[in-house]
């Protein structure tokens, strides 16, 4: 057994060497020149707090601190280098894994990735090769102009030949998790999340969220997508593109989605509810990311059942004939039609709404800068009179939107009916595009 009682003595040295070398060596002498090497590389300035030799649980390097650029565009808390000692002896030098901890990288320093990455055709070749086997990331945030990604963790195996053998990325909060597997020069792409919100964009709120789809340098073909959200689902395809600039194309079709919780992240002052039907067809290019919203192109049919319009009751309305007041809610069965958006301008035509004794039909454009203009034609059934038909003429804005009578509407329909329905259509048709029914009531 005394070949036991060696072996133990041994590893007990062994262990004891490597806690006590870090205290005895210090690398933070060397640290001004990696930092002027790396800020020479980068062409931005590099600075690093502090740099150590740790020598357990593996003999490593520590890199604490880490910040490049004037303003901070990249920041790390500890970068750990674990090489394999062994190979340090060859010509091909293995780094086994680099830990990586409290990345927060922005919009800026993603652009300015390609330049960083980017091979010096001046440079002389390398003595040796480095070959890294794992990258590990820990709490890492995507800081980009308007939106937040993470705090996520990512684990990258890279193969023999230096190109990646598998990538998965993870929601701290364990609601989204991707993976990339290549498969010859392209990678495929699979996403699953529950209970997650959109981080760029309007917040959606996906129940469940599935991708899958194939991506190169360039591009990314997301064929399935497959989401359960506010009530209902998504189903389609996706394209995107950022070679130069950004491409965007795809179609979806949305069944039974409920629109009470998410009109209002794209239009505030809308308050709408019901299950929505459509088939958007949609495509843009942009140089920038911010900019796609306005050179979007979409067309699609829309049909909205059994929906409730607050802010108005025009059933009341019609029945008492009152010009003033406004409250309560006007229950639909019906709104349809086809909305086409180009750059940023809305047509909304073939208008139809059943509402209760109402009728309606008509066509409306909403232009980039939030007018409107455009004419709806509303039938009444009053309770002991003949039907009245109002058109009314539609302009203001999106925040302030109008609906009155077109001219020659109310003398044609009766002065107190004709009045008394388009006050209240107008109000009805005012919540339809955004307006608050206090506004209305003021005016």
């Amino acid at each position: 057994m005394k070949w036991f009682k060696r072996l133990i003595l041994g590893f007990i040295a062994l262990i004891a060497i490597l806690a006590v070398v870090p205290l005895l060596v210090s690398l933070d002498d060397y640290r001004p020149q990696l930092e002027k090497m790396v800020s020479e590389k980068l062409k931005e300035p590099v600075s690093f707090k502090k740099l150590r030799l740790v020598g357990l649980p593996w003999p490593h390097i520590k890199i604490e601190g880490i910040e490049v650029g004037k303003a901070v565009d990249l920041k790390i808390g500890t970068v750990s280098v674990t090489p394999d000692l062994l190979s340090l002896l060859g010509s091909n030098k293995v780094i086994r894994r680099i830990n990586i901890e409290g990345l927060v990288i922005t919009q800026r320093a993603l652009d300015m990735m390609p330049e960083w990455t980017k091979a010096d055709p001046k440079a002389e070749p390398a003595a040796f090769k480095v070959l890294v086997q794992s990258i590990r990331l820990d709490d890492a945030i995507l800081q980009l102009q308007r939106a937040k990604f993470g705090p996520f963790d990512a684990r990258v195996t890279i193969n023999a030949d230096g190109a990646p053998a598998r990538a998965d990325i993870k929601a701290r909060d364990g609601k989204f998790k991707a993976s990339l597997t290549p498969v010859g020069e392209k990678f495929n792409i699979e996403v699953n999340a529950r209970d997650w919100r959109l981080p760029a964009g309007p917040p959606l709120l996906f129940e469940s969220l599935q991708v899958t789809g194939v991506a190169t340098p360039h591009d990314a073909d997301f064929r399935n997508i497959q989401a359960k959200l506010y009530g209902g689902s998504i189903t389609g395809k996706m394209t995107l593109g950022w070679q130069k600039g950004l491409q965007l194309k795809g179609d979806f079709a949305v069944r039974g989605v409920e629109l009470r919780d998410l009109v209002p992240l794209f239009s505030p002052q809308t308050r709408i509810s019901g299950r929505l039907t459509a088939k958007p067809v949609f495509s843009a290019n942009a140089p920038k990311p911010e900019l796609l919203a306005n050179v979007m192109k979409l067309e699609t049919p829309f049909d909205i059942r059994d929906g409730v319009l607050k802010g108005v009751d025009l059933e009341e309305a019609a029945a008492n004939k009152s010009r003033k007041g406004s409250g309560g809610q006007t229950r639909f069965e019906e709104l349809s039609g086809h909305l086409a958006m180009d750059r940023g301008t809305q047509r909304l035509t073939g208008i139809k709404v059943s509402s209760g004794s109402m009728a309606a039909n008509g066509n409306v454009t909403i232009a980039p800068d939030k007018s409107l203009s455009g004419r709806i034609n509303a039938r009444v059934n009053m309770v002991g009179q003949t039907g009245v038909s109002v058109p009314l003429n539609i302009s203001g804005t999106l925040d302030s939107p109008t609906a009155l009578p077109a001219v020659g509407a109310i003398a044609e329909a009766g002065i107190s009916a004709g009045a008394s329905v388009g006050a209240k259509v107008g109000n009805w048709a005012s919540g339809l595009f955004g307006g608050d029914s206090k506004d209305t009531k003021k005016k």
